[in-house]
This record gives structure tokens, sequence and C-alpha cells, in this order.
């Protein structure tokens, strides 16, 4: 999903993680667990969705979708979307 929205993101690790950035700046990582996906999108991602991220577990930074239920894929294209758009302007 991250290639197909930010084709010129560049690949990169960072705490352990596989991520991406865009303007020499982060814009998403995530990492899988035993029972949820983390998804680490800096908390001014978090801050815009917070309404629709009130349901999962989260840190500053960071949201946990459990495996048990359906992962949010239109939820992560508009959280990207709007990470892409913060890159451009820093």
């Amino acid at each position: 999903m991250v290639k197909e929205l930010a084709p010129g993101a560049e690949e990169k690790m960072a705490y352990g993680m596989p991520g991406y950035k865009t303007n020499k700046r982060p814009l998403i990582y995530f990492a899988a667990y035993k029972n949820y996906i983390g998804l680490y999108a800096t908390p001014e991602a978090h801050d815009e969705f917070k309404e629709k991220l009130s349901g999962y577990k989260q840190g500053k930074g960071s949201v946990q979708f459990p495996l048990k239920c359906p992962i949010p894929y239109d939820l992560i294209e508009r959280i990207i979307k709007f990470k892409i758009e913060v890159n451009k302007l820093k």
C-alpha cells in the first residue's frame, strides 16, 4: 500500500522495524506481534485520526490493530496519505 501511495518512499529500518520515509522524514513504521499489528505513524497522525483510532489501544505515536479483528486498511490508507502531505510541508 505504501509503495502504491508513495512510489518514491525510501524503505528504512528503525527501532528494529521496517518502515518508510518521504522527504527524509518518517512516513510510517510497522511491526507484527503475537496478538496485533503495530502501526507507528508519529503523534501528529494519531492526533489527526484520534476519533477513528479511539477503539484501538494506542501509545503516543502508535496504534495496535488486534489480529482477531479485521485490519482497517481504509483507515491506514488515509493515515499514509495524511503523512505524505505532512512530510511535503516540512
